[in-house]
C-alpha cells in the first residue's frame, strides 16, 4: 500500500517515527539521486560520498520536515547545495557528466536497453545516445544541471529553480538554452 503514498506523506510519517516510511522514499529516489550526482561529478567514489550525505541529511532534518514544497524538491535542493558545497571545498574537481569507464549504468544502456534485438536498430540507437550524451556534456554546468533535473528528477521550472536558488525565468531560461543546443547539436541525426 505505501508504494502508492505520496512522498510528501511518507516524509511525514517518518517525520513522526515511521521507518518504513523512509525505506519507501529511499528505495524510490535512490537511483535517480545517484545518477544525478554521478552526472555532474563525475566520480563515483565522490558521487557515492555525496549520496550518502544527502541521506544523512535527510534523516537529519526530518523532525524540521514540512511539505511546503515536493519532495523531490526538498532532496535535490538538499544534494544541490551538498555538490555546490563539496565543489567549493575542492576547486580541483569540475562538474561532468562522463560516467566512469566500466560503469554499468550508464545513460546509452538505459536508452538502448528496449531496442529489441535487431543489431542494426541497437547500433544505430547507441550512436545517438552517445552523441547525446556528449552533447549533455558540452552544456554549460548551469544549463546541465537544470536538463538534469528536469529529465532524472523530472521536477517543474519552480522546483528547479527552488531546489537551484535562481528565479524561475532564469530556471526556463537555463532549460530552453540547454534543449536548443541539444537539438542544434542532434541536428541532422535523427
Amino acid at each position: 500500500m505505501r508504494d502508492e503514498v505520496a512522498d510528501e506523506k511518507l516524509m511525514e510519517l517518518y517525520r513522526d517515527g515511521d521507518a518504513g516510511a523512509f525505506d519507501v522514499l529511499y528505495h524510490r529516489h535512490k537511483g535517480g539521486l545517484f545518477r544525478y550526482l554521478l552526472r555532474l561529478c563525475k566520480h563515483k567514489d565522490v558521487a557515492e560520498e555525496l549520496f550518502q550525505d544527502v541521506w544523512s541529511n535527510i534523516i537529519r532534518s526530518r523532525d524540521r520536515y514540512q511539505p511546503s514544497a515536493k519532495f523531490t524538491t526538498f532532496l535535490y535542493q538538499i544534494a544541490h547545495n551538498r555538490l555546490i558545497d563539496y565543489i567549493r571545498q575542492r576547486p580541483e574537481l569540475t562538474l561532468s557528466l562522463d560516467i566512469e569507464d566500466g560503469e554499468s549504468d550508464s545513460l546509452a544502456d538505459h536508452l538502448t536497453a528496449d531496442a529489441g534485438t535487431q543489431p542494426e536498430i541497437l547500433i544505430e540507437r547507441k550512436r545517438l545516445v552517445e552523441k547525446l550524451v556528449k552533447q549533455i556534456e558540452m552544456l554549460p554546468a548551469v544549463q546541465r544541471e537544470a536538463f538534469l533535473l528536469r529529465e532524472e528528477a523530472g521536477l517543474s521550472l519552480e522546483e528547479i529553480a527552488l531546489t537551484t536558488g535562481v528565479t524561475t525565468e532564469t530556471a526556463k531560461s537555463r532549460l530552453r538554452y540547454a534543449v536548443a543546443k541539444l537539438r542544434d547539436g542532434l541536428r541532422g541525426l535523427v
